[in-house]
Parts: C-alpha cells; structure tokens; sequence
C-alpha cells in the first residue's frame, strides 16, 4: 500500500527535474543566439589648423562724400527758382535768382565814381606839372608844391578805392545769381520766390555727391583694443590699417557689387560712444546707396592663422557655454568646453579648447554621453547595419 502511495509523487517528481532542464536548455540555446551587444557609431573630424579670413562686420551708414549747403551771397528777394528738386544736377547749373536790379544800380554807381576819381587824378596830376617850375622861380611856395602833391596821391587813392567798390558791387551782382557749385544730388527747396533771402545765413538747399559715397562704421572701443593686441601677438595677419577693404551688404542681405577701401580713421575716440570712427568709400555709379542709409560692412584684408574649423552642428550649448564632444584616447566620450568666436559659412571657427589631431563628433550626438564608448568612424563614412537588423540565416 506504501508502494502504490509513492508512485505519483516519484513520477510527478521525474515529471517537473525533465521540464526544468528542458527549459534551462532553451535559455542556454537563447543566451547564445543573442547577438553581442553593439557600440554606438558616431561620425567624427580630425581638428586641424590652417590659415583663414578674419573679417569683422559692423553696422554702418552711409553719406554723402560731399554735402554742399547752398546759402546766398547777398541779402534780396528770391526772384526764382530755377532747378528740378530732388534730381542731379551738373557744376554750373543755374539754381536761384536774386532780384539783382538794386546790385546793377550799385555796380553802375561804383562804376561812376571810379570815372569821377579818374577825373580828379588828371586833376592833380596837372595842378602838380604847373606848380613845380613855378618853384624854381620861387614865383610859389615849398608848400603850395607840397600841398599839389598830396591832392595827386590823395586822388590815386581815392580812385583805387572806387575800383574797390566796383569789385566789390561786381561781386554782389554776380552772385544774385546761383550756380551749382558741384555735380550732386539736389535737395527740395528751403524758400520760394519772394522771399527775402539773408546773405550766408538762410540754407537753400543742400547738394550731394553721391559718388563716391562715405560709409561710417563706428568700432567699439573693446573691438578695437583687443585686435591690437592680436596684432601684436601675432594671432592676427594685419597687412596695415589702410589696406583693408570693404565688403557691403544691404539689410535686406542682398550684396553690393563694388568694393571699397577704408580711407579714414578718426585719430581718437569718440568719448561719449566709446568707439572710433572708420570710414570707407565705395563707388556708387548706379546711386544705389544713398546719404543716411543703414549698412552692414565687412572689413576684408586680415587673416588668422593656424585657426580651427569645426562643424557648426558639433557645437552644443550647455550651461557653462559652448562645448564639444571629443573622443579619447580610450574610445570614450569626453566633454570639451570651446570658445566659439564667429561663423566661417557653416563652420564655427574655434578661438580655444581644441588642438590639432583631436577627434570631434560630428554625427551620432544624440546617441552618447560623457564616458560612453563608441566607435568612431570619419565623417561621411556609411553606418554599419546593427545585427539585430540583419537578415537570418537560412536552415
């Protein structure tokens, strides 16, 4: 009866260690058909130094290489005016009239009394020939002689001074009538016909050369002292300070197609700016820029060397600024924290914490961290299939 009892519980037994095995049979066969797990790829850059353009931009506006304020000579009425406004005009071109009749009565007046002087001259200069023989008879005076000869000089005299006067009414009656003293651009009109018009007070109007143009920039003080010192450590090619030239572009990003040439640097600061006045001139023959017009100017001619080039893309920005990812010497990901100055196109241009040979992730961030293992491959290399993506094998 104990046998029959017993039997169950051994089959039972034999039953449950065969199933144990079984199944860890089928999880030794699993473990082994797992595939080894695979590194993250990530598409790196070796850092190298070379030499490239350093240009600086800065905001500037442009003006006119010459305004010229057009102001009258002479006090009158404003008899017309005589220009087509906001147009060009040429050197010469007649822009307003005085009412010149009373500068032609002057001119006439000035023109009688040097006749009168002239007559008194012929005077004088007679008086004078019939006194002086008289002298040696001593039929007159040492004093009427004298006296002859103060009458002639006085007279002289006073016909240079009448000739003054017409040079000076001649002056007058030419400048009732005014000319463009430049070629230019022409403003509107400040006065009409019939106003009185005061001699070099009242502004007329102003003329611009519009070409050449000026563009002013304005460099910041901090700029200024920190590319000296690049200069003199020689971070910074500087072929010297009027042999930079001048790359323009528009607000709206479209480019000027004339280059120009930096022709003045203010020899001090500007104390209630902080910034020193440098001033380029292009040619304008089209009129495209005009007098006030905001600019964005690009100084070219500077360049530095053994510079760093990396990716845009590879540049992250974290709390501590701008950093890469670097592969070490191990494989491993490393943080390195970057000084990122300016774009290069679609590079970022590295002042420091980057040298020469150092692998920099290009592709593969969002995959790693600090201290993950990777392989690295350069950029542009084709990523390997994982395995688990691979095809199975038949049979």
């Amino acid at each position: 009866m104990t046998y029959m009892n017993n039997r169950p519980i051994g089959l039972m037994t034999v039953l449950a260690a065969g199933l144990v095995m079984a199944a860890a049979s089928g999880c030794k066969e699993q473990a082994d058909s797992a595939p080894a797990q695979q590194l993250p790829q990530v598409e790196v850059i070796a850092v190298s130094t070379q030499t490239v353009p350093d240009e600086p931009e800065f905001i500037g506006q442009a003006e006119a290489s010459r305004p010229v304020e057009i102001r009258s000579q002479v006090t009158g009425i404003l008899k017309a005016v005589m220009y087509s406004e906001g147009r060009e005009v040429k050197k010469g071109d007649r822009l307003y009239q005085i009412d010149p009749v009373p500068f032609q009565a002057a001119a006439a007046s000035a023109k009688a009394k040097i006749a009168q002087a002239e007559a008194k001259v012929v005077q004088a200069k007679q008086d004078l020939a019939r006194v002086k023989p008289l002298l040696l008879e001593q039929a007159v005076s040492q004093k009427d002689v004298d006296d002859a000869v103060a009458e002639d000089l006085s007279a002289r005299a006073a016909l240079q001074g009448a000739k003054a006067d017409l040079i000076k009414a001649q002056f007058d009656l030419d400048n009732t009538l005014i000319t463009a003293p430049i070629d230019g651009m022409i403003e509107r009109s400040r006065y009409y016909e019939g106003r009185l018009v005061s001699a070099q007070t009242d502004l007329l109007t102003v003329v611009h050369r519009v070409d050449p143009m000026y563009v002013v920039v304005s460099v910041p003080e901090t700029f200024f002292l920190k590319r000296s010192h690049d200069i003199e450590a020689k971070k910074i090619n500087h072929p010297g300070a009027y042999e930079l030239r001048g790359a323009l572009t528009f607000m709206d990003g479209t480019a000027y197609p004339y280059e120009g040439v930096l022709d003045l640097m203010e020899p001090g600061m500007r104390t209630e700016t902080g910034s020193r006045i440098e001033r380029m001139t292009f040619q304008n023959p089209q009129r495209t820029l005009l007098p006030g017009q905001f600019v964005k100017v690009k100084f070219k001619g500077d360049a530095k060397p053994n510079a760093v080039l990396i990716p845009q893309r590879s540049v992250l920005q974290g709390p501590q600024g701008p950093f890469v990812y670097v592969v070490g010497s191990e494989e491993r990901i490393e943080i390195r924290p970057v000084e990122a100055s300016v774009w290069q196109g679609d590079q970022w241009l590295i002042d420091s914490g980057l040298k020469a040979g150092e692998r920099v992730v290009v592709n593969g961030l969002m995959k790693i961290g600090p201290g993950a293992p990777v392989k690295a491959v350069p950029m542009g290399t084709v990523a390997e299939p994982d395995a688990a993506s691979a095809p199975a094998k038949q049979g």
